[in-house]
């Protein structure tokens, strides 16, 4: 019999029976428990499968990474925050840091900004669907297929040749000479053009989620300040953008987090050359290239803790909004 049937069985049969069985065994549980407890029993209940998948597949895998930023090389003996004193003075490292700082700011930049106005823009146009069919497209396209195709854009030969690349044919057509975009080292645009292709990709998102946010402000109280006499820019700075707020900082966090996250654009278009790098690929490449476990972990842990706090804002942001429910 093919394995791949068996595995495709356990799939189909296996899962949900062992989901059954639980929900089942749960019951049997909580029969045993006073009535007066078995609210606060039955939501752990639930919860423990998770709860076990989170500390199997989470915690305990972030525990082994810290303790392996704090050995060596090949992981047999301790050096204490000898990595983490290579990652904050190494150039190459430094620059991917500030390549990632980049990527948080211009990447949340651009797509939340532009997610906004092409949100409020098409918000009362026949075409609405359509248009933002379109801009969302990108997104579901995988990042390395998204590198693939703006890797053709960006494609270069040298001058007198032939040019296979989309924007440099568009350039030969009016006389002008080709530019090496993803080569070119001055005043960090490669990455810049990194982070323009990501913005590509995650506009979209963000455009949706704004927009679901913009229907739902009350269509009477945008006419009583239009009849007030507010203007389409007032109605706007006073009223829509404020009650938009909450969302757009939801929105701009999970961008931050994306950028500091950044990773698949890089390792397909450049892996890191021409003063690209950021710390993601840069774990990838102490741990998988180098052989170097230490200081890839070291790398990991920064990245997370550089996350941890915006995760954090977040949640005390949903926290407040329960409260104020």
């Amino acid at each position: 019999m093919d394995p791949r049937l068996g595995t495709a069985l356990v799939v189909l049969i296996g899962i949900p029976a062992v989901l059954v069985g639980y929900i089942f065994l749960s019951e049997q549980v909580l029969r045993g428990v006073p009535e007066r407890r078995r609210g606060r029993v039955r939501p752990w209940l639930w919860l423990a499968p998770m709860l076990g998948f989170l500390i199997v597949f989470l915690v305990y895998p972030t525990i082994g990474t810290f303790i392996d930023s704090l050995k060596d090389q090949l992981g047999t003996k301790f050096v204490g925050l000898a990595n983490y004193s290579f990652v904050f003075s190494d150039p190459d490292t430094l620059g991917a840091i500030k390549n990632n700082v980049i990527w948080l700011v211009l990447l949340t930049a651009l797509t939340v900004g532009l997610g906004l106005v092409i949100a409020v823009l098409v918000d009362r146009v026949r075409y609405e669907s359509v248009a933002k069919s379109i801009i969302f497209m990108p997104l579901a396209i995988s990042a390395t297929a998204a590198s693939v195709i703006w890797l053709f854009m960006f494609a270069y030969q040298p001058a007198g040749t032939p040019q296979d690349g989309t924007l440099n044919a568009m350039l030969a057509a009016v006389g002008v000479g080709p530019v090496p975009w993803l080569t070119v080292s001055d005043f960090s645009f490669n990455t810049i053009l990194l982070v323009l292709v990501m913005a590509w990709t995650w506009t979209g998102f963000c455009m949706v989620i704004i927009s679901s946010a913009l229907k739902g402000i009350s269509p009477e109280l945008i006419e009583a300040a239009r009849v007030d006499g507010a203007s389409e820019l007032q109605v706007f700075r006073r009223i829509t953008l404020p009650l938009l707020m909450p969302t757009l900082f939801v929105v701009g966090t999970t961008m931050v987090i994306t950028a500091l996250k950044a990773f698949d654009i890089v390792y397909v278009m450049t892996n890191g050359n021409f003063d690209t790098q950021v710390i993601a690929n840069a774990m990838i490449e102490q741990l998988f290239t180098n052989g170097d476990f230490g200081k890839g972990s070291a790398l990991a842990i920064v990245l997370m803790i550089a996350i941890i706090p915006i995760m954090a804002l977040n949640i005390r942001r949903f926290q407040a909004q329960e409260e104020m429910r």
